[in-house]
C-alpha cells in the first residue's frame, strides 16, 4: 500500500531587524512583538496546529541573543515546546553584527563567508539553541536559502548532518548540484531537504521557480500541488511559513498591525485538509523523520508544473490582500 504523502510545515521563527536591516544601530530591532503579533502570529499558528493535530518544525533563530539576550526568544521556545512542536536551528548571521566580541558584517548571508568566520557563527548559534531547547539541533536552515559549498562543509564539521535551506525562488546557489526543487539530495556529505519549488508559466512564456509558501501561494494552488504530488507518488513536501505571515503591518516597527485573514485561512485550510485526508497525507516534522531521511536520497523533480490559471489567481489574490488593509 502506498504510504501517505508527508507534508512538513516549517516555521521560520525570528525577530525582525525592521529598518535596522538597512541601517544597523540607527534603528532598534523588534523582538517579541514581531513573533507574537498581538496573538495573531505564533499563538495563531500553534492554535491552528493543535486544533487539527498537525506536527510542524519551528526553525529558531538564535543569534538575536547578541542584541536581546536569552529571555525573549527563550520564552518563545518554551511556548513552542510546551505545545508539543519540534524545534530546529535557523541561522541569520546579520544578528552577529551586534556581537561585541567579534567584527561581523550586517550581511544576512551564510554564503560567501570564509570557513573560520562561518564556523564561529554556526557554533555560537548551535550552543544557544542547545541552551534554550535542551537538545542539539538535528537540522539547520540558512536564512533566505543563502548557502554555498563552504556552508555544507562547515555544518558537517560542527556535527550537523542535515539541512533544509534551499528555496530556489529566494536564492539560487552556485553549482548545478544545488539546484534542488524537492526530495532529498546529498551535498558535501550533508542531506539537503529543500523547500518544495515548482514552475508556473508567466506571460512571457517562461517558467519561473516558485517556492511553496503560505504567504505567497494561494490555497487553490496548494491544493492542486498536493493532489498532483500524491498522484505522482512524491514522497514528501516541505513548505515555508513564519509567524508574521499572519498579520499585516503599516510600518516596519510593528506599531500598527492587524490580522491577515487571507493567510490565516490558507493555513487553516491546509491543516484541515491534511487532517481530513489522513489516508493520503500526513503531517510530519524533522524530529520524526530526520533519522530515516538521512539514510537515503529521493527524487529531485525539476519540472513540477502548475497551470497558469493558478498563477494568475494567486497574483490577483495577493495584490488585493496587500492593497486593502481590512480585506
Amino acid at each position: 500500500m502506498l504510504k501517505p504523502l508527508e507534508v512538513l510545515i516549517s516555521v521560520d521563527t525570528s525577530f525582525s531587524l525592521g529598518e535596522g536591516a538597512k541601517k544597523p544601530f540607527e534603528y532598534n530591532p523588534i523582538g517579541t512583538r514581531s513573533v507574537i503579533c498581538d496573538g495573531n502570529g505564533l499563538e495563531f499558528v500553534l492554535d491552528a496546529l493543535d486544533r487539527f493535530q498537525i506536527n510542524a518544525s519551528f526553525f529558531i533563530e538564535t543569534a538575536n541573543k547578541s542584541y536581546f539576550g536569552d529571555e525573549p526568544m527563550g520564552n518563545i521556545v518554551k511556548k513552542i515546546l510546551f505545545a508539543g512542536q519540534d524545534t530546529q536551528l535557523l541561522v541569520d548571521p546579520s544578528w552577529c553584527h551586534f556581537e561585541q566580541s567579534g567584527n561581523y558584517s550586517a550581511n544576512d548571508s551564510c554564503a560567501g563567508r570564509d570557513f573560520i568566520e562561518l564556523r564561529k557563527i554556526l557554533e555560537k548559534s548551535s550552543r544557544t539553541f542547545k541552551k534554550w531547547n535542551h537538545k542539539k539541533p538535528q537540522v539547520i536552515r540558512a536564512v533566505n536559502g543563502q548557502v554555498d559549498q563552504i556552508f555544507y562543509k562547515t555544518i558537517y564539521d560542527i556535527g550537523i548532518h542535515m539541512s533544509s535551506s534551499v528555496g530556489l525562488e529566494m536564492y539560487i546557489p552556485h553549482g548545478k548540484e544545488m539546484l534542488l526543487y524537492t526530495g532529498r539530495s546529498k551535498i558535501a556529505d550533508i542531506m539537503e531537504v529543500p523547500l518544495f519549488t515548482y514552475k508556473d508559466k508567466d506571460i512571457m512564456g517562461g517558467y519561473p521557480s516558485k517556492t511553496l509558501q503560505i504567504a505567497t501561494s494561494s490555497w487553490k494552488e496548494m491544493l492542486y500541488i498536493l493532489k498532483k504530488a500524491r498522484k505522482m507518488e512524491v514522497e514528501s513536501i516541505v513548505l515555508l511559513t513564519k509567524p508574521s505571515d499572519y498579520i499585516k503591518k503599516k510600518t516596519p516597527d510593528y506599531s500598527i498591525i492587524t490580522r491577515n485573514r487571507v493567510n490565516q485561512e490558507r493555513l487553516l485550510k491546509l491543516c484541515s485538509f491534511i487532517n481530513e485526508n489522513d489516508q493520503d497525507f500526513v503531517a510530519v516534522d524533522f524530529s520524526m523523520k530526520a533519522d530515516e531521511w538521512i539514510k537515503s536520497e529521493s527524487s529531485n523533480i525539476r519540472k513540477f508544473k502548475v497551470p497558469t490559471r493558478f498563477r494568475n489567481g494567486r497574483k490577483i489574490e495577493n495584490l488585493i490582500n496587500n492593497l486593502f488593509w481590512k480585506y
